[in-house]
């Protein structure tokens, strides 16, 4: 049971331990909600990441100010997914390179493995339809 000073308090206090964590982090191992001075909990096995489910990479190409790079990253967070970050902001190369992969200059740009999910809103609309969590078991879109 948490202290009185923290029943009902939804923010996790495990984002202070690892820098770069936003107040919505989730990771696969620890559940978000616990308490200083209380051990970190493990999620149960029903709603733990499988490590034997086969997950295809997910690499963004994103730049610093843009919401829906946010956005996309807060769906990966949420799914329990990781990804590499290519940020085109601070590497003009890394934006060439972008734009000769997809033909586009907008962020973010979304591949999960060597398919070009495409930006954010592709993203959501292949999660709508049913067809994001087979692409990343790599089953194709």
């Amino acid at each position: 049971m948490p202290p009185a000073s923290f029943r009902g308090s939804q923010r996790c206090v495990r984002q202070l331990e690892k820098p770069g964590y936003g107040p919505h982090h989730v990771r696969p191992d620890i559940d978000c909600l616990t308490f200083p001075g209380q051990p970190a909990q493990p999620r149960d096995e029903e709603t733990a990441l499988s490590d034997a489910a086969p997950q295809t990479p997910i690499v963004i190409y994103t730049s610093a100010m843009c919401p829906y790079c946010v956005s996309a990253k807060n769906f990966l967070k949420s799914k329990g997914l990781s990804w590499s970050e290519i940020r085109i902001d601070t590497d003009p190369a890394e934006r060439e390179r972008m734009m000769a992969r997809t033909r586009r200059i907008s962020v973010p740009q979304i591949f999960v493995g060597d398919v070009h999910v495409g930006g954010f809103d592709d993203m959501m609309a292949l999660h709508r339809a049913g067809k994001f969590e087979p692409l990343l078991n790599g089953e194709g879109a």
